[in-house]
């Protein structure tokens, strides 16, 4: 009985031990001691995929040790998701999902959406990447509000590519009939923005809503025209092109990723990763590598990113039951 008694204390110390190397590598200034792994969502190569080695690439060189971006994309984003929560709590693995994990309709993935901090503890704010809107030579509008006012006069004569049902293009197009009173056809376009982009030169589709780097290629080629930014102000790069909100105010539509950790990670290793990553944010360097995709740098607290989440949920929700409720 002694014997096992020994024996079972040793094992439960440890455990402890183990359990709080941690906290204690993260006080001591030790951690990373080893690899980082950051779960991803995204599929490989896709501007969220940029994103998120951008980041491991900064991280890597801060702390000495590398950071490997692990991509899991699929269902959703609930791959990624379970992966990530069922993960050990020793802030050796992180995860940065996109918008998509936090407002996804609940009828299309298992176990989303994800909410902060009831099943990741936030760390911190990568990038914005806001939705431009777009449309076809064929169709007369060089403003937003001319475009609204043909669809207006027409309800359901025009159409607005989507990449997927419950991903941001769907969510912005209907958040924009929404707020504009019109009545768009959704045309799926389930592999990549190229051949909406070819239908837009040929009049097949009329709008197309997507991030920078899906639709800069077919505005420069004269395929599609660059009506309006889903960003809060008017983006430096683009002084020329009106905000949405310029028309509809308060209208905000962004892909963006957040940092996060598996619950239990202890405190001062999650106080650690996210005053580095707004380190790796801030850096100018960061945000000249990040303007090829359209997206622009923001640091961001813990608290901070939670908030933002919460927000961001908050505006969501609404057009998500919509959705929803259409299926």
């Amino acid at each position: 009985m002694q014997r096992r008694q020994f024996w079972s204390g040793l094992l439960a110390s440890c455990l402890l031990a183990m359990l709080g190397s941690g906290v204690a590598h993260a006080q001591d200034g030790k951690y990373p001691t080893k690899p980082v792994t950051i779960i991803s969502d995204a599929a490989a190569g896709s501007a969220p995929d940029v994103a998120v080695r951008l980041v491991a690439d900064g991280l890597t060189k801060l702390w000495n040790e590398q950071v490997i971006v692990l991509n899991r994309p699929g269902a959703n984003g609930s791959i990624a998701a379970r992966a990530a929560s069922e993960a050990v709590a020793d802030g050796y693995t992180l995860f940065m999902p996109s918008l998509s994990t936090f407002v996804a309709l609940p009828t299309v993935a298992p176990n989303l959406p994800v909410k902060v901090p009831r099943d990741f503890l936030p760390i911190g704010f990568a990038a914005d990447q806001p939705m431009f809107i777009t449309v076809s030579p064929s169709v007369d509008a060089k403003a937003l509000p001319q475009f609204i006012e043909l669809a207006k006069k027409e309800p359901g004569k025009y159409s607005v590519a989507v990449s997927g049902v419950g991903r941001l293009t769907h969510l912005t197009s209907e958040l924009l009939q929404s707020r504009a009173g019109i009545e768009l056809v959704s045309v799926p376009y389930t592999k990549g923005m190229a051949n909406a982009i070819a239908d837009a030169a040929s009049g097949r589709v009329s709008l197309i809503i997507e991030n920078f780097s899906a639709v800069i290629g077919g505005v420069r080629g004269g395929q599609i025209k660059l009506l309006a930014v889903a960003s809060a102000q008017r983006l430096p790069d683009f002084p020329d092109v009106p905000t949405v909100a310029e028309t509809f105010p308060g209208f905000i539509a962004s892909g963006w990723q957040v940092l996060l950790a598996p619950l239990g990670t202890p405190a001062p290793i999650i106080a650690k990763v996210s005053a580095d990553l707004r380190q790796v944010v801030t850096d100018p360097e960061f945000a000249k590598k990040m303007a090829p995709l359209g997206a622009y740098p923001r640091a961001m607290t813990p608290e901070e990113a939670q908030a933002f989440v919460a927000k961001q949920q908050e505006t969501w929700l609404p057009i998500v039951q919509k959705i929803t409720a259409k299926q």
